[in-house]
């Protein structure tokens, strides 16, 4: 199968067919975000690769220059983001492809790379991905909205309670 999976930069005819191949499934964007992805892209604060297979979209992936998590931003570590591959063709090894070429990117310009996930049973592919792939936990604990979990305080299980990892070339 990946003999027919293809990577390359996003351009800026791909933002409605984009949102057309994520809307049917659980990964579906806003055309508002699609769009300013884009605009990023031209602006070199975001580099955005899309998978395609057979020509038609199988997933896209993110890195971003200057992240929005303060140890990232500090410390000058792109963070990949929004890997997200059409749930029916996971684990066909697209989202391993995506890694491979957002790491080469990223290692082109830079000596460490970041990445951060949710922490409830729908990352739990990505979870195990990211480890698979060298990144170990940053070491300063559980964020929440990209601010430390306070020890003995209550946060919500949702997108914001986030584990950010890195990895070295």
């Amino acid at each position: 199968m990946s003999q027919s999976i293809h990577i390359r930069r996003m351009k800026s005819e791909d933002t409605t067919w984009i949102h057309e191949g994520l809307a049917p499934h659980d990964v579906n964007k806003p055309l508002a975000y699609i769009e300013q992805c884009w605009k990023e892209n031209e602006g070199e604060k975001r580099l955005t690769l899309v998978a395609l297979r057979e020509n038609e979209f199988a997933g896209w992936g993110h890195i971003v220059y200057s992240s929005h998590y303060p140890y990232f931003a500090e410390n000058h570590i792109p963070e990949i983001q929004n890997l997200d591959v059409i749930p029916t063709l996971r684990k066909s090894g697209i989202g391993s492809m995506l890694m491979d070429a957002l790491e080469a990117e990223a290692f082109a310009r830079f000596d460490t790379v970041g990445i951060g996930f949710g922490l409830y049973d729908s990352y739990g592919t990505a979870q195990r991905l990211y480890i698979k792939r060298g990144y170990v936990p940053d070491g300063r604990g559980l964020m929440y909205d990209n601010l430390p979990a306070v020890p003995g305080s209550q946060v919500r299980v949702d997108d914001e309670l986030t584990l950010y990892l890195t990895k070295s070339r």
